[in-house]
């Protein structure tokens, strides 16, 4: 079983991506998308087995934790982590907030676009 491409949890919940020349693409709806670039995204975490502990203080910082059942559930989340698959909390300049799951074409997309 792969990435949902997707987002997860939070804002825009259930609404799925698409790699496109410009990036990544979030189709919200029939005629609203974002890209997901520097121009748009204001901080992000990758969520994966090797950052348990920093899954826990972004939840405390409020990064994650306002769309989760708390930190018990990121981390069981987490702790089952397929291959080839990210989880990554996006918090986007307009204040919303997205916990998204890609797969590993995507994420490198969005690195290299966020980096």
């Amino acid at each position: 079983m792969g990435a949902k491409n997707a987002v997860v949890a939070g804002d825009y919940e259930g609404k799925k991506f698409v790699n496109s020349s410009k990036g990544i693409i979030l189709a919200i709806s029939l005629t609203k998308s974002i890209t997901l670039n520097k121009d748009t995204v204001e901080s992000y975490e990758v969520m994966d087995e090797s950052s348990k502990t920093s899954a826990v203080s972004a939840v405390s910082r409020g990064l994650v934790g306002s769309f989760l059942l708390g930190p018990v559930g990121l981390l069981a989340g987490i702790s089952a982590k397929k291959k080839g698959v990210h989880v990554v909390a996006i918090q986007f300049k307009d204040g919303k907030k997205s916990l998204i799951e890609i797969d590993d074409k995507l994420y490198k997309t969005l690195m290299k676009t966020l980096f």
